[in-house]
């Protein structure tokens, strides 16, 4: 890619005579511009262009490789729904009976014990 910045006024002066959708001819193109110097355009413009390909197909197999991501995050969403979802049927069968109800009370007590004989326990090693 040996694109020189030199040549940029002489290039750009080729797209200053369109006009009305036409090319009209000028005098500045065939002094200032000679054959080697379109050789050079070319060679850049094939830089560029082969350039622009690889780039765009990095970015092609890019997209692919995240939408095969995104499928499997997906699917794997969709197992992880179908297994809270029976989840939370069991827990919804549980609070249901009287007894499930009263084996979660006495769980929770448990908890709550437990916890307040920790903090408890916790405060007294500072204290001494």
């Amino acid at each position: 890619m040996s694109y020189r910045r030199e040549n940029r006024p002489s290039k750009a002066s080729l797209f200053d005579t369109i006009e009305e959708g036409g090319l009209r001819a000028s005098s500045s193109y065939s002094s200032d511009i000679g054959e080697q110097d379109n050789d050079k355009a070319i060679d850049t413009l094939k830089d560029r262009v082969f350039f622009l390909k690889q780039l765009s197909g990095d970015i092609h197999d890019e997209v692919l490789g995240h939408n095969r991501l995104l499928d499997q995050m997906g699917s794997g969403m969709d197992a992880s729904r179908g297994i809270l979802s029976g989840t939370v049927n069991r827990f919804k069968m549980v609070f249901e009976k009287k007894s499930g109800r009263t084996m979660c009370k006495l769980v929770g007590f448990l908890v709550a014990f437990f916890l307040l004989l920790y903090f408890l326990i916790r405060t007294l090693r500072h204290v001494m």
